[in-house]
């Protein structure tokens, strides 16, 4: 089964505006079959590199020279994080081909680890690289009718299309122990992997939970500072959520920790052992998992000028996302996973703190029905739908 990913058009276009584009996300998210598939309609070509085998590297010895001779090919390089020193060949033919008019859609370069990735190719092609994250499927491109699947299991799609729900969940902890094993050792040397994994999980046993550095820290033995950098790491390769607090000033004491979300509720799952539908209703995590997944999606439906964010004053006043538009608080969503939700008083006083008139009860339901002050209850997709409209 192949799933129409809606980041395609977003990718043709930018390849269509930036003479390269480095395309972002998790291992085994779908960036190559998003390549690819740009790949089989790209209108001149391309030609596919994956750094990882020994031979493409090898046809890049002389990388000039080899690309040169691609012409007016698009050139797709896989796993770009294995040949850094490639960013100062690229920007000297991006250079030559802008002299002679050829200003768009030369490179797409495809990586795992942000951070590293951004500023390596920041420093070397500023201004002439544009960014995309791709995140795992959303609910947008996935069944509406089938979203406790999507829940369950994840967005990753060998997790989500696997034959039934032991073999996904056997996927998912084959993908986390790949990158124990292999990219915390790759992207972060000095990090020991064994520590990171413990972490991992201890934070999807605190799913949605404020950040204390000191607690986790004291459970791994480890300083302060090392949780940080751990996180940090997770944060990098896109596997964890760290949704900071709304500072605006608005005369309340506000709580400043961030909340920290292991991104992807099929992960959430399979680092606690959670395989079906009914060991995750009978869990603790259930309704903290539904909240964190309900914030991917909408995130991954919002537009570029959208900043989530988390709300909540030492007084009880909170909301679950804030979403800031333009600079400003605009909208106010809780998260329910009861069919009957109910609106708390924190959210109420948070929402008049702010002024925020978007106020919205997610909730598993799909019909859409006021609630008090003028929040109204709706269903995950519906809100996305309206956050992707604008």
């Amino acid at each position: 089964m192949m799933i129409d990913r809606q980041a395609l058009s977003t990718l043709s276009d930018r390849l269509h505006e930036s003479p390269a584009v480095v395309l972002l996300g998790p291992r085994q998210v779908g960036k190559t079959t998003l390549a690819l598939a740009l790949a089989d309609t790209w209108p001149k070509g391309a030609t596919y590199l994956d750094l990882e085998r020994p031979a493409d590297r090898s046809r890049l010895e002389d990388a000039d020279a080899f690309l040169r001779t691609q012409g007016d090919k698009l050139v797709i390089l896989d796993e770009i994080h294995r040949m850094p020193g490639l960013f100062e060949v690229l920007r000297g033919i991006i250079d030559e081909r802008r002299r002679g008019g050829q200003r768009f859609g030369h490179f797409l370069l495809l990586g795992s680890a942000s951070l590293d990735l951004m500023q390596q190719s920041s420093e070397t092609l500023a201004g002439r690289v544009a960014y995309l994250e791709i995140g795992p499927i959303h609910a947008l491109e996935w069944s509406a009718n089938d979203l406790d699947t999507l829940w369950l299991r994840g967005g990753f799609p060998d997790s989500l299309l696997a034959a039934n729900d032991a073999a996904s969940l056997r996927w998912r902890e084959d993908f986390v122990r790949s990158y124990l094993q292999r990219d915390v050792p790759l992207f972060a040397p000095r990090l020991p992997a064994e520590t990171v994994g413990r972490l991992w999980t201890m934070l999807a046993h605190q799913q949605g939970a404020l950040l204390q550095q000191s607690r986790l820290a004291s459970g791994l033995g480890v300083s302060s500072p090392a949780v940080d950098r751990y996180i940090d790491l997770l944060v990098d390769l896109q596997l964890v959520r760290r949704l900071r607090p709304w500072s605006g000033n608005v005369g309340k004491r506000l709580v400043k920790a961030p909340k920290i979300y292991v991104r992807d509720s099929g992960l959430v799952h399979a680092l606690l052992g959670l395989g079906s539908l009914h060991d995750l209703s009978g869990h603790p995590v259930c309704g903290l998992s539904f909240e964190g997944f309900c914030i991917d999606n909408l995130m991954a439906a919002a537009s570029p000028n959208c900043t989530p964010y988390t709300y909540r004053t030492h007084a009880g006043a909170e909301i679950d996302l804030l979403i800031e538009r333009g600079g400003q608080p605009w909208m106010a969503i809780e998260i329910k996973r009861s069919t009957a939700p109910t609106l708390s008083k924190g959210f109420d006083i948070a929402c008049a703190d702010l002024h925020i008139e978007q106020r919205y009860v997610v909730y598993p339901g799909t019909e859409r029905f006021a609630m008090r002050h003028g929040a109204q209850a709706i269903g995950l997709v519906a809100l996305m739908h309206m956050l992707r409209s604008g």
